[in-house]
Order: structure tokens, then sequence, then C-alpha cells
């Protein structure tokens, strides 16, 4: 095997580099790759389809995160979430969700959702609620999202993933 060093690969002007058909170009053994800003360079996604209630207006974890450490300082986490099969049962209540991260609240994905006039509806599903969110971490550390959730009211039951309906936390470090 022949080793080529060069300090620059150029095209003529109107021309693309090409790999020959069949050929590899492998950049993860040697060296390291600059990709140009905007390229999402990792991808972490959690997934709960499992469902989950509270009967507490105390805010508590629902089972759902994502933790991500950014290969640069310079980088940005770009964080997608969905929470679906929102539902209440029994009693005027609402669900109250938020994202934490690293254990501090840091985002709000619902306050009030379904607070009805009807004193006693036997349920009521809300359907779902997210967001997205771009967080500049500012470190290599490693960084956790979670969803967390509580009831609105003193009454009734509050569910995320009712039925095992799917909610989903999406990490994507983006090249700055």
């Amino acid at each position: 095997m022949s080793t080529l060093t060069v300090k620059e690969l150029a095209a003529p002007t109107g021309f693309d580099l090409k790999i020959a058909s069949g050929e590899t170009l492998d950049l993860k053994s040697q060296g390291t790759v600059t990709m140009p800003a905007g390229s999402v360079l990792q991808v972490v996604q959690a997934e709960l389809c499992t469902e989950t209630g509270s009967t507490s207006n105390s805010y508590a974890d629902i089972g759902l995160s994502a933790t991500m450490t950014c290969a640069s300082s310079s980088n940005k986490i770009l964080v997608n979430v969905q929470v679906g099969g929102i539902r209440h049962y029994g009693g005027n209540t609402g669900v109250n969700l938020k994202l934490q991260k690293d254990s501090s609240d840091w985002k709000v994905l619902g306050i009030r959702l379904s607070n009805l006039d009807d004193s006693s509806p036997s349920a009521n599903s809300i359907g779902g609620t997210g967001g997205s969110f771009l967080d500049a971490v500012g470190d290599t550390s490693a960084h956790t999202y979670k969803v967390q959730m509580a009831r609105r009211q003193s009454v009734g039951t509050v569910r995320v993933c009712d039925d095992n309906s799917c909610s989903t936390i999406t990490l994507m470090e983006v090249q700055v």
C-alpha cells in the first residue's frame, strides 16, 4: 500500500473530488474532519411508549431523558421533544410539563394543558405537545435533558403516553 501526503486537495473549477466506485474514504480511523457550520455531528434519541400517570401536584420524571456530550465547546445541541398521549381522568385538572437540563428547570412544554370548566369530567384526551430548543452548551461535558410532569389541580389523574402511545426526545449536536 502506498501513502500519498498532501497539504490540500482541490478540484478544478466546475468539478468535484470523487471517490472511485466501490472504494471507501475512511475518515474515522486517522486524523480529524472539519465539517461545515450547520452539520449534524451526532444524534441521540430516547423513546417512551409506556403509559405514565401521576396524582401529584409535584413535578416528577416521566422516564423520558437523553444525554449528549459535544465534541467541541463551540457546538450546540438541538433538543427536540414530543410528548404524546396526554390525558386526564376524574376531576377538573390539567397537566403541567417541563423540560429539565442537568436537573435544573430549563423550558416549559405546557402549563394548564386542558383545565376544563366541567368540575367532574370522566376523562379528557389532550393530544400532545413539544418543542425544539437550541442549547449553546459552551463545554464538552455530558448534559442530560429530561421531561417532568405534574397535575395542575388537587384532583384526578394525569397521564402521558396514554394507551402506550410514544413520546420522544432527540438530541443533535450541531457544528458551529
